[in-house]
């Protein structure tokens, strides 16, 4: 079997408009949703690109990269909460917003104003029942990153972020190969263990045959033993 090479999140192939689609919003209100008045900005890797703690009268939708919203605890500990993939947006937020946003790869994001949003979906309640069933969605990834968090062991965290990561930017991982968006400090960040013990995990992953790496290329030699591992049931990215 010929195993193709990396792909990165800013490679998806995919235009934010074909996303929106393949996640179920009808054509026509793809584009008056991306017709609405925006700019496009640039967010740089490791560097916040929205910070805790102000208004945040704005959607953002990724064009390209990876973002990820963020919360410090009381001695500036950073976790990383959730992500962001290319065709996935973070809605407008009433009030001073208690999480900051940060990419995790070079990113190019669409930034609209909240009013404008707002009078799109006030005018075609096909979009407010679209971006509903986005909210779920994002729930019940929230729920399991929970679980992965509190319950699972070390290797089964980052066996589960792989997996998810991989499913989330649509590749078939028995004939791709996956470009690492993460540094280990961002996986120890997600997964809320230390650099030091995510280093040791993909060590392992490797001993175990599971993962082969190059550089930040990663091949998936046993992706039914890494689902396994993680505990991954891809139903609740449906």
């Amino acid at each position: 079997m010929t195993i193709r090479r990396a792909r990165a999140p800013e490679e998806s192939g995919a235009t934010v408009r074909d996303r929106l689609v393949q996640a179920g919003l009808d054509t026509r209100l793809a584009d008056l949703f991306l017709n609405m008045p925006h700019k496009v900005m640039v967010a740089e890797p490791r560097r916040s690109f929205r910070e805790p703690g102000v208004l945040r009268d704005e959607v953002m939708l990724v064009r390209s990269g990876l973002l990820a919203k963020f919360k410090s605890d009381g001695s500036g500990r950073r976790q990383i909460v959730s992500l962001r993939f290319p065709g996935e947006g973070i809605l407008p937020h009433e009030g001073t917003a208690d999480y900051g946003v940060q990419a995790i790869v070079r990113s190019e994001v669409l930034v609209g104003k909240a009013e404008d949003f707002d009078a799109i979906v006030n005018d075609n309640p096909e979009v407010a029942r679209f971006f509903w069933k986005l909210v779920q969605r994002q729930n019940a990834i929230g729920y399991e990153w929970l679980v992965n968090t509190g319950r699972r062991d070390s290797t089964a965290r980052v066996a589960h972020l792989l997996c998810e990561t991989v499913t989330r930017m649509r590749l078939d991982p028995k004939t791709h190969r996956m470009m690492n968006p993460f540094t280990q400090q961002q996986i120890a960040d997600i997964t809320g263990q230390t650099s030091v013990n995510v280093n040791r995990v993909f060590a392992d992953l490797e001993r175990q045959g599971l993962i082969n790496r190059r550089g930040r290329e990663l091949e998936f030699t046993d992706w039914d033993e890494l689902r396994r591992v993680g505990g991954f049931q891809p139903g609740y990215l449906r």
